[in-house]
């Protein structure tokens, strides 16, 4: 096992398993999107901070984050918008008053609400109707009926910023649901990466930029006092286990490698979505692998799909399968291990039950109770089984469920057209993969290579040859899965054939100077 950094003094869970070997933490109710926003909530509040993606000491992070109740309540607590202008049309001066006396009186979670500031930055009640409907439509994941104090909206810039709360009447409360510090821990590889300076440049030029057209017109609907940045709120307790890791510096460079690619700055969001969350995928495989003594990096088998039944999908789901296990078996393996200390080992022989239930409290921090309470465990197996079972039922609440959620919101798994899942990448993942591999152009073969290598993507015979030498599968079938992709890249304007033995993936946003070079 690789050495892990001091775990917090404070510690506001029930134990500390999980917690020890992926972090604080892996969630699977906040997507990758939602990930991404709160990534960029750190971000923006350690900018204002002036020690953006600087780690000084491991695991202090403290920010602050905004909150911007008004624009909140403007884009999501606004129902009566239409039916006020509709009940006071042609009388813009009527319909103002109406729907500033309206949301004086039902918005939430602002002590003394005073929405007149508005009347004097839109020339017509219509114009700010149109406005708030344009960004309300811009919602991420609008679809999955969220509270309304739980939607957000594209980041246009850092004025569009702000962390997931719930609100009751006055009363307002941080939210540990869908900003459940993944992007916490993805802020943290980051500022880990060696890659910080560079990465923060292209952020602060093309994504936190305060002059974009799209930022003014979301500042435009914010009172004053929600521009300027507030510090009276800090979030600490974010904990990344590991100082390095290589897969830290591969999120930074697949990242930077997407912003050199001059795509459209709000189209680029979804390729780094995309790749960031492949890479959060094999660092919690990897991470699991490790913890139960796999020197082997995490692969997946990639059925690019065929209107029938093929070997190569069966292996795929076979190898999701697999890889869906890992983190259960990670959690058991890494419990167990105690069992096998000199210390385990004395306790039991003395008899100390007492001294077992220290061990485990040190280790794990379980028990939470105080070792005067009754547990009712008659030998030091029992309470290592009571602990088992407890962190497994734990674990399956959210962790367990982080692979299958995530590979399917970025779309490199599916369960389509058969009733397992497996690994079956969408158009818009593999534009992304052929984003982060491509510098402009390169041969098909040595294309799939790289996604293997980079990636642990397993497309052509060349790299499924474990399976082929065991017999699992022909050369025929990986040859075919590669035609297929071959064919679904030149359909995609993302490959070229110049004759029948020469392929070649090019990037679509490389400059033609660049490709005529190649």
């Amino acid at each position: 096992m690789r050495a892990v950094l001091e775990r917090p003094a404070k510690i506001d869970s029930d134990m500390w398993v999980d917690e020890a070997i992926w972090g604080h933490r892996l969630y699977d109710e906040q997507t990758p999107w939602l990930c991404f926003m709160e990534f960029l909530n750190v971000l923006n509040a350690e900018m204002h901070a002036a020690r953006a993606l600087k780690e000084t000491s491991p695991n202090t992070l403290s920010y602050s984050p905004q909150q911007r109740l008004y624009l909140r309540n403007i884009l999501f607590n606004n129902p009566r918008m239409r039916v006020i202008e509709r009940e006071f049309r042609n009388d813009n001066h009527a319909q103002w008053e109406k729907w500033i006396e309206t949301m004086g009186a039902d918005s939430a979670g602002i002590q003394t609400p005073n929405f007149s500031y508005l009347q004097s930055r839109f020339s017509s009640f219509e114009d700010f109707i149109d406005v708030v409907e344009f960004l309300s439509s811009s919602t991420i994941e609008g679809e999955n009926n969220k509270r309304w104090s739980s939607l957000f909206i594209f980041p246009f810039g850092p004025d569009c910023l702000y962390e997931d709360l719930n609100v009751k009447g006055t009363n307002i409360s941080q939210d540990r649901r869908f900003f459940a510090r993944t992007g916490e821990l993805l802020y943290l590889m980051l500022a880990r990466s060696g890659k910080g300076e560079e990465l923060l440049k292209h952020f602060e030029d093309r994504i936190l930029n305060n002059d974009s057209k799209f930022n003014r017109l979301v500042s435009a609907i914010q009172p004053d006092v929600e521009l300027s940045h507030s510090s009276s709120i800090k979030r600490e307790g974010a904990y990344l286990p590991y100082l390095d890791l290589p897969e830290y510096k591969a999120i930074a460079e697949d990242w930077i490698r997407l912003f050199e690619c001059n795509i459209p700055t709000y189209d680029v969001i979804p390729h780094l979505i995309n790749v960031m969350g492949i890479h959060m995928l094999i660092y919690s495989l990897n991470r699991a692998k490790e913890v139960l003594g796999q020197s082997d990096k995490a692969t997946f088998v990639l059925e690019i799909v065929s209107p029938k039944k093929t070997v190569v999908r069966e292996l795929s789901a076979d190898s999701f399968y697999e890889n869906n296990l890992l983190s259960r078996s990670a959690v058991e393996r890494y419990i167990r291990q105690v069992s096998e200390t000199n210390e385990w080992q004395s306790a039991i022989n003395s008899n100390e039950l007492l001294e077992c239930r220290d061990i485990l409290k040190k280790k794990f921090e379980w028990p939470k109770k105080s070792k005067e309470d009754d547990y009712d465990f008659d030998s030091p197996q029992e309470l290592l089984n009571a602990l088992l079972e407890n962190a497994i039922n734990r674990h399956n609440q959210h962790l367990n469920k982080f692979h299958n959620v995530w590979s399917r919101e970025i779309g490199l798994s599916s369960r389509r057209g058969s009733r397992r899942y497996r690994y079956a990448p969408q158009d818009l993942l593999i534009k992304s993969l052929v984003l982060c591999v491509v510098p402009s152009r390169m041969e098909f073969q040595d294309f799939l290579e790289e996604l293997f290598l980079k990636y642990g993507f397993i497309i052509g015979d060349k790299q499924a040859s474990s399976y082929i030498n065991s017999g699992r599968a022909d050369q025929e079938a990986f040859s075919e899965n590669a035609s297929r992709l071959e064919q679904r890249l030149s359909s995609m304007g993302l490959l070229k054939r110049l004759s029948d033995g020469c392929a070649y993936v090019e990037n679509p946003f490389a400059s033609r100077e660049e490709l005529n070079n190649d």
